[in-house]
């Protein structure tokens, strides 16, 4: 079978542009023709089919005659449309696979399948099909007030980044795409968590166009480290909704090494936040790749994932899990069905720093169970999350839409 895959970027990012590099480099192993559709940025992989790539979008930065340019870019891209249609003349998949495409890409895209008669199907990262800012948040707390069609109070309350601008671009953005029923050509949705699932089906959107399938992880590319660690990690975006201050709360003095990777807007802020508050046992580590973050998951106690969103399926527990170490994770989102309780971590109350202090005191004074569940980690990527299983999932995917 032949694939596009489109996205709004074609490079290491984050989590879901591990999800759809890796799907493709899983199709492509097994004997499929993938060509990628995104737009052109400096860090983007090389592709035979580059030339078919939108332009690279800047929105920031620029002056306003650009930024209202790019505004209509980012609701609604003619020039993807052009450069979509070109590639879908030139090369002819039997099926469209989108992830990530609004903010970008967006979803002119879904209109040139459709006049193609190309069926297509998308997966969820995040919540921005019923959300304008993606993540179900406001000022930092769960926030449910758009529910797939009040796109407004978006507006009303500037819950995008607080800024008036932004908010009224997202919220213009939901409601075109609502009106003129751009995402209702899809012919199936994926969801990776079953709490996804279910936030899609209560906001609206039809339950038979909805399938759970897990993320998967390449298990052989990890080689597991079950010994009981030097330091307790975090990996990830240090954003708000992470929840890296309630991490940082909850081991103030603690007798244990916290190591953060990674980095994001609010880097400086916890930075001062230890400085002020004397905290010794937290190192900020930056962003970390290759060899450097390997040794830091293998050298770990174990992974903790505070965060306080409505995360979907995070690659960031697979990758620890993958490791043989066992994540103490916040009970929100799809983290939870990732966490078997006492099996291969623990769960904690969302933003209890004295509950997650608890459950990290827990596995520090008993080394001999965070290796247990770590082993119980590592067993469980190798049976429900590995790469075999999620390709044959997705193919039987691909044939359902294309039909007999």
């Amino acid at each position: 079978m032949q694939f596009v895959f489109v996205n709004n970027y074609f490079y290491l990012r984050g989590g879901s542009e591990r999800v759809f590099l890796d799907e493709i480099e899983m199709l492509e192993a097994n004997g499929h023709e993938v060509a990628p559709f995104t737009r052109h940025y400096p860090e983007n992989l090389p592709s035979a089919y580059s030339q078919f790539f939108g332009y690279h979008l800047e929105y920031d930065n620029v002056g306003i005659r650009k930024k209202l340019a790019a505004t209509i870019e980012l609701t609604y891209s003619l020039e993807c449309k052009r450069k979509f249609t070109q590639l879908l003349e030139h090369f002819k998949p039997d099926v469209i696979h989108a992830h990530n495409i609004y903010g970008r890409i967006s979803a002119s895209v879904l209109d040139v399948a459709k006049a193609h008669n190309i069926p297509v199907v998308l997966t969820l990262h995040d919540y921005k099909l019923i959300c304008p800012s993606y993540l179900m948040l406001l000022h930092g707390k769960v926030c449910e007030k758009c529910s797939g069609r009040f796109f407004y109070n978006c507006l009303l309350t500037r819950c995008h980044r607080g800024n008036l601008s932004s908010s009224l671009i997202y919220t213009v953005e939901s409601y075109f795409n609502r009106l003129f029923k751009k995402y209702e050509s899809i012919r199936y949705i994926i969801c990776p968590s079953r709490f996804s699932l279910n936030k899609h089906r209560e906001a609206g959107l039809p339950e038979s166009k909805l399938i759970h399938l897990p993320n998967f992880i390449k298990v052989r590319d990890f080689e597991p480290s079950f010994s009981s660690g030097q330091h307790v990690l975090f990996v990830g975006r240090l954003s708000k909704e992470k929840g890296v201050l309630t991490l940082i709360r909850a081991v103030q003095d603690l007798d244990v090494l916290v190591r953060i990777v990674g980095s994001g807007p609010m880097r400086d802020t916890y930075e001062a936040y230890v400085k002020e508050h004397g905290i010794l046992n937290v190192t900020f580590e930056g962003y970390q790749s290759g060899d450097a973050l390997k040794e830091l998951y293998r050298n770990a106690a174990f992974l903790v994932f505070p965060s306080e969103w409505y995360e979907n399926a995070p690659m960031t527990i697979l990758e620890a899990f993958a490791y043989g170490k066992p994540v103490v994770g916040s009970d929100i989102g799809g983290i939870p069905e990732m966490i078997r309780e006492g099996q291969t971590g623990m769960l904690f109350k969302t933003g209890d720093h004295l509950d997650l202090r608890e459950k990290i005191k827990c596995l520090l004074t008993e080394p001999s169970t965070a290796i247990r569940m770590g082993k119980l980690a590592r067993a469980r990527v190798e049976s429900d999350y590995q790469a075999g299983r999620h390709y044959e999932q997705l193919v039987e995917l691909y044939k359902t839409t294309v039909g007999p």
